[in-house]
């Protein structure tokens, strides 16, 4: 197939790679990054009406949306009305990660369980409710944040001041004018991807990730630092219930809605003494739980997304590997405060062949000159290592972080601490 791939992270590369590696198909990417045009070529058409039309042009036979920003925009709406076969929800259903009063708003109506929450355009409100509260109190700016507008406080005084920024408009402009404040769930989180066609779905291992810049869960959030699955903290009796009381009631009621869900449901869980609450939705894949989630899959990527965007999952084995991934991400000296000075990527000649044949790097943020690679982004790669324990996953991952030298890089040397304490 020629397969177009919209985005240009790790996420997007590491669909690309899984793809690439299949041997069967032709690449595109949009825009993709420096290190993608070794798995593809690269385009650049940002109007989607100009890209739907490239594609037919280009007899694109499916196309996959990373990021959640053209999903929002309805780039799929785009696509489909121009007869091209598309992965990834309409965008009147990813409204269920464009706006999280939507979000709430489904899983209440649905029944489906989350945290006591309001949703609020009113600073009195949101005080008042807050007053109500024990501490830590959520509060969430309603829009796309890039998975940073979402505070903690830890007394009400901070909660309220978080409320009063948002909805001024200070924190995060036009995303934070309408607000929800939830209960703090005290338990751990879990990363649970259900891959769906409107009807049917697949779910995959879940993962967890680690979304604070410091070891130990310390600094500000991230886009995330790390990520490891399968993770030994779910069990069977978990997945079902996260089926039956999530999955399903939300599958139907966005059909309800005249929304049916296609595409990848991140269902953000937290358990809390055995039981799954669900904190988000988000309408893609983690980044970067996609980079750990792609290589463990045994059943092609291609196949898997191909079904999903053709109401053919009911057909589909899905078969996933007998082993464990960790990546750890590499970012910038000045990550996630400001941006950094470039700085040129080198990577040593791996001569260990358990570690070469177990690893491997999913590039983000970066640029290419001539053949060398830049750091350019905030995150600029993963490494990524997979082994028949957690522990093994985890040394070869950092095994391949000692290969890397950039300018500034820096990661988090605890990487599936949860698994592992």
């Amino acid at each position: 197939m020629n397969i177009l791939i919209l985005g240009s992270g790790g996420r997007e590369y590491s669909i690309g790679l899984s793809i690439f590696n299949e041997k069967e198909h032709e690449l595109f990417f949009m825009p993709g990054n420096g290190a993608t045009d070794n798995l593809g070529t690269n385009i650049n058409i940002k109007d989607y009406n100009e890209l739907a039309t490239w594609a037919k042009e280009n007899s694109i036979d499916l196309t996959i949306v990373g990021p959640e920003a053209p999903l929002v925009d309805g780039v799929v709406d785009i696509f489909k009305e121009n007869g091209l076969t598309v992965f990834g929800p309409s965008r009147a259903a990813a409204q269920l990660e464009g706006s999280k009063v939507y979000m709430k708003n489904i899983l209440k109506k649905y029944n489906i369980p989350t945290a006591a929450f309001i949703e609020t355009t009113n600073e009195k409100e949101a005080h008042d409710f807050i007053d109500t509260m024990s501490e830590p109190i959520v509060v969430k700016a309603d829009g796309l944040c890039g998975g940073k507008g979402v505070i903690i406080a830890q007394s009400k005084d901070e909660a309220k001041e978080a409320a009063t920024d948002m909805l001024a408009g200070t924190s995060f402009g036009d995303a934070g004018t309408s607000i929800v404040v939830e209960e703090y769930l005290d338990g751990y989180e879990l990363s649970i991807f259900a891959i769906c066609d409107g009807e049917n779905y697949k779910v995959l291992p879940a993962a967890q990730d680690h979304k604070r810049i410091g070891d130990g869960d310390t600094g500000p959030n991230t886009g995330g630092m790390g990520a490891y699955a399968p993770t030994p903290l779910v069990n069977d009796d978990i997945y079902k219930k996260v089926e039956e009381r999530v999955i399903k009631p939300t599958l139907e009621g966005m059909k309800q809605e005249g929304a049916p869900f296609e595409g990848v449901l991140f269902i953000g869980v937290m358990v809390v003494k055995g039981e799954p609450i669900i904190l988000e939705y988000n309408v893609r894949f983690g980044d970067p739980e996609c980079e750990i989630l792609m290589p463990l899959l045994e059943t092609p990527v291609s196949e898997l997304f191909y079904k999903g965007a053709t109401k053919q999952l009911d057909k589909l084995d899905i078969k996933i590997k007998d082993e464990f991934g960790v990546a750890v991400v590499m970012a910038s000296a000045n990550y996630p405060y400001s941006s950094s000075e470039p700085a040129e990527i080198i990577v040593d000649e791996i001569v260990d062949e358990e570690l070469a044949a177990n690893s491997h790097i999913s590039y983000a943020g970066v640029t290419k000159e001539g053949d060398t690679l830049f750091a350019t982004g905030g995150r600029v790669l993963l490494c990524v290592g997979f082994g028949t324990t957690i522990k093994e996953a985890r040394d070869r991952a950092y095994a391949l972080c000692g290969q890397v030298h950039f300018a500034g890089k820096k990661c988090r040397t605890d990487i599936a601490y949860q698994a592992l304490k």
